[in-house]
């Protein structure tokens, strides 16, 4: 008796608990599942929202113009910002970590969110290498306009070494401290490498690829409104991964356009920052207002969105 007891005790006693282990479970997960649709239907919101900004006539128009602007009077901010700020600090997180990887960032989101719209809109690989040509063509730009800058800043500029107070005889008498020229062949990395002084005529680098990774992400992510108006009917549920990278991109637009900001007002340069932004735009002239409204082929990747959508939300700019 004993033995069939503990055996009809071995046998129902799992199955209770497994019952009540999944009712716990189920209860658990209630709270779980509706904070995630909460946080998925802020996401469709907020994704929305930023879509129709950014697709709008106004912004894909008139961005570039208010670029420039940023460009042009941004300087007149360092009258108004405190030298004490935390971005003054030329060794801030931000600068470190963002403003030195500036394309690799940008590389990075926009070319996942290319590969996602293009793969979600037509499911054709050769397609979507199209459109990513067009992240490749904009990286060669950046690394050729990179290497010919460098190369006339060295040839440009001279590096001199400041004389010490014991080789300085009239250090009390002038009220500026001389320098000595030395070593004709460095070029600027080595003379700043060496504490040194370098003076020649530069463009900001900085200012260039900032204001080519502000105007590329505008063009690229504003055709997120159509592929939602081409989506809506269809009720597709698998488009979470998107928009949370067209949000992440959103968000690295904001970053770059308070680098620029930051740089403008707590570093300005003048006229050097602004001829990195000229070369900025008129790369980003070239490329999607020239070479790309071509007809799409072997040799032309196309606008953004194009041969995506079966609609004619997409529209060239006059």
């Amino acid at each position: 008796m004993d033995l069939k007891a503990e055996n009809s005790s071995n046998g129902f006693a799992p199955e209770i608990n497994l019952e009540k282990l999944h009712k716990m479970a189920a209860d658990l997960a209630l709270p779980g599942k509706f904070i995630l649709r909460l946080l998925n239907a802020a996401l469709v919101f907020v994704t929305n929202l930023l879509a129709r900004v950014l697709g709008s006539r106004l912004v894909r128009g008139h961005f570039h113009l208010m670029l420039s602007g940023l460009v042009l009077f941004g300087p007149l901010l360092s009258f108004w910002v405190s030298k004490y700020s935390i971005f003054a600090n030329g060794n801030h997180y931000l600068y470190r970590k963002f403003l030195r990887s500036t394309w690799g960032w940008t590389c990075t989101f926009t070319g996942s969110f290319i590969l996602l719209l293009s793969i979600s809109a037509r499911h054709s690989l050769s397609l979507s290498l199209r459109h990513l040509s067009r992240i490749g063509v904009v990286g060669l730009l950046w690394w050729g306009c990179r290497s010919l800058l460098t190369l006339l800043e060295d040839a440009a500029g001279t590096c001199y070494e400041p004389m010490t107070p014991a080789q300085d005889i009239q250090s009390t008498a002038a009220p500026v401290q001389p320098l000595l020229l030395l070593h004709e062949d460095q070029t600027k990395a080595s003379c700043l490498k060496a504490n040194m002084v370098w003076r020649g005529y530069e463009v900001s680098q900085d200012v260039l690829i900032l204001c080519l990774c502000c105007l590329l992400l505008v063009e690229e992510i504003s055709v997120f409104g159509p592929h939602l108006a081409q989506a809506k009917p269809l009720q597709t549920s698998h488009s979470g991964p998107l928009r949370f990278i067209f949000l992440l991109c959103v968000l690295l637009l904001a970053v770059w356009m308070f680098l620029l900001l930051c740089l403008l007002a707590h570093f300005p340069k003048f006229p050097s920052q602004q001829l990195g932004g000229a070369l900025g735009y008129l790369g980003w002239r070239g490329l999607y207002q020239g070479w790309y409204r071509l007809k799409p082929s072997w040799s032309c990747p196309g606008l953004p969105g194009e041969e995506l959508f079966t609609t004619t939300d997409i529209d060239k700019q006059p």
